[in-house]
């Protein structure tokens, strides 16, 4: 290991957490072919293969799980060493590396650029995942503050209420349900559904909503992107349970329509959620706090959500406060 570089390692743990050099390499801002030297470099180094190859993934050989623990450990203690270092230049200075799902993705860019302005020394580093990723990261400590539906159950976190989240049914306006009023779930269920992945706070709200309507939908067709479902419900290839935050746009210009269906739209939380009550990270306490006093505002700012009324006229427009 003692010809191992620091850049190899950081290339390793990434190939290691995403199983593919693809996503590494764009983690690390890097090409594939970059990573896959450093790689390369790093198993001659240590004389053994790191990883296998099951198809198009990467899978850790025993020599790369043992491994594994050992670079995780000294990476948390570099990242433990930055910021102490930071701690002591001050809250207007350091790096925090925030963790965002992708439904955030379509505001938080808003709200970090706005932090950024007010805090130029301090380096944003962000990461996104699902829930799942995003979970682990935050055990992990390899994120400093993640923003999420709800907070982990499995281990003890600090959340803060950033803002509520409505989701709902969306169909291309073709679809024939458009029409229709107070829609009971049973009837929406035996449409074909276009879901985001088991692991993902939007899959786990849809199973909520279903499982709480006694009925399950017949098919789902797992995508693992929102862009992609929302085109493939907007060319009327199904239904999708999402959050509106997540298609504002489409639902502003009338691309996608929100069903009139019972029990909808479902109210969940937005929350800012850290591993520690007291966050050692001055900078990241610092962003915590900005997100948690302006995010709802600006949310509600630039967000609208539609409001079905009971006799299903009228889609007025009204903001998520």
């Amino acid at each position: 290991m003692r010809g191992a570089s620091l850049r190899q390692l950081r290339a390793f743990a990434a190939v290691a957490r995403h199983h593919s050099f693809s996503r590494a390499a764009a983690e690390l801002h890097v090409t594939p072919s970059a990573i896959s030297l450093q790689i390369k470099e790093l198993e001659q180094a240590v004389g053994l293969a790191l990883f296998g190859r099951s198809g198009r993934a990467a899978a850790l050989t025993r020599a790369g799980q043992l491994l594994l623990v050992d670079v995780s450990r000294a990476l948390l203690a570099l990242k433990d060493a930055d910021d102490t270092l930071n701690r002591l230049r001050g809250a207007e200075s350091g790096v925090v590396t925030i963790g965002i799902v992708s439904n955030a993705n379509y505001f938080m860019p808003r709200l970090l650029a706005r932090f950024q302005a007010a805090h130029p020394n301090v380096e944003l580093r962000v990461s996104l995942g699902n829930r799942q990723q995003l979970m682990r990261q935050l055990a992990d400590r390899e994120i400093d503050l993640g923003v999420m539906g709800e907070p982990p159950a499995e281990f003890e976190t600090r959340y803060d209420l950033l803002a509520p989240q409505p989701f709902g049914i969306l169909a291309s306006p073709e679809h024939p349900f458009v029409a229709e009023r107070q829609i009971p779930a049973a009837t929406v269920a035996g449409q074909v559904f276009l879901a985001r992945e088991i692991g993902s706070g939007t899959r786990a709200a849809m199973d909520e909503f279903f499982g709480s309507m006694h009925v399950a939908p017949m098919r789902i067709m797992e995508l693992t992107s929102n862009e992609t479902i929302k085109q493939s419900v907007i060319a009327n290839m199904g239904l999708a349970f999402l959050s509106f935050h997540t298609a504002t746009v489409e639902l502003q210009s009338g691309q996608l329509v929100a069903l009139d269906v019972v029990g909808l739209p479902m109210m969940r939380r937005w929350n800012v959620v850290s591993l520690d009550t007291a966050l050692q990270n001055e900078a990241a306490e610092s962003l915590r706090r900005f997100i948690v006093e302006l995010g709802a505002g600006l949310i509600a700012s630039q967000l609208e959500v539609p409001s079905l009324g009971s006799d299903g006229q009228a889609l007025e427009r009204r903001t998520a406060t």
